[in-house]
């Protein structure tokens, strides 16, 4: 069975551009919720020997504390994790001995982790900077990649189309982490920004190798028409892109569900990207090819 992924390309435009204005519109009303590694704090984990004390317990011991604002939160049975934006070692060492005196902690089961704001802060501008740099290398990458590969479209058209996808990935899985920000205080992190790095070479590499397989079309049918070229490289590289991702998303899933409360979300992320970038290197950075060279076949017409 062929699939006509080009015909029915625009249903799958609507679906893209519905699901980005659907995040960016969660992005601008609720913000990101950045985590200590970002606006600075500290983080204390208690594991006890048995079942850790009711939140409403843990609440009532941290009392009269100088916590300024903090959440109390449980991971798993037998863990308690504490977040605030106080730094002094004084104080988050009052926080553990109130901590362990409503519950038996077990020996070494506490870990303590602070960041100042000046460290996070900087920690912000970097991650920033290595999104961006990322972005440009995988740019210049493609376009240099299918140099050879100018006609009908040229070489850096690809490199924007697979921009395009990614960009369309990256936005989504955000706007998905904003909303559960929003309902459960999930938390942007390190381990997160390093969840969307894979991203960014998980997707450019599905759009790679569906790009690779349409220049070999190319290649094999010389003055064709494109648009078979493209649709057939496409049905082509179905079954190779859903296999790998499928594969890679059953160990993420394990990791999602025995992997703890660090790990959580990190796995999360990697799996609504890679889901994503599957769909997105069929659905729209191909596609998308077409639709520029329709473009401006039209505009050397008019």
């Amino acid at each position: 069975m062929i699939i006509q992924f080009i015909k029915n390309r625009r249903v799958f435009y609507t679906l893209s551009l519905s699901l980005i204005i659907a995040s960016t519109a969660a992005i601008v009303l609720f913000g990101l919720n950045l985590g200590i590694d970002f606006t600075g704090g500290s983080v204390l984990e208690l594991e006890y020997k048995e079942s850790a004390p009711g939140l409403e317990q843990g609440r009532e011991a941290l009392a009269g504390l100088a916590l300024g604002d903090f959440i109390l939160q449980k991971s798993g049975e037998r863990s308690l994790v504490l977040k605030t934006n106080v730094v002094d070692e004084a104080i988050l060492q009052q926080a553990v001995s109130q901590l362990e005196a409503v519950g038996e902690v077990e020996q070494g089961g506490v870990n303590i982790k602070s960041i100042g704001p000046v460290i996070g802060q900087e920690l912000k501008k970097k991650s920033a900077i290595v999104l961006v740099i990322a972005l440009l290398a995988i740019l210049i990458y493609i376009a240099l990649s299918f140099r050879k590969v100018s006609r009908p479209v040229k070489s850096w058209v690809y490199g924007f189309s697979g921009i395009i996808a990614l960009f369309h990935d990256v936005l989504v899985t955000l706007g998905v982490l904003v909303v559960l920000g929003r309902l459960s205080g999930v938390e942007i992190s390190i381990p997160i920004v390093t969840a969307f790095l894979t991203i960014f070479g998980y997707s450019i590499n599905d759009s790679v190798v569906v790009f690779d397989r349409l220049r070999e079309n190319l290649v094999k049918s010389r003055g064709g028409v494109f648009e078979e070229a493209v649709n057939s490289g496409l049905n082509q590289s179905l079954k190779r892109s859903i296999n790998t991702s499928f594969t890679t998303i059953i160990a993420l899933l394990a990791i999602f569900f025995l992997g703890g409360a660090t790990l959580k979300y990190f796995a999360l992320s990697l799996i609504l990207g890679i889901g994503l970038g599957t769909y997105s290197s069929l659905f729209i950075s191909t596609p998308l090819l077409v639709s520029y060279l329709r473009f401006k076949e039209r505009k050397y017409r008019a």
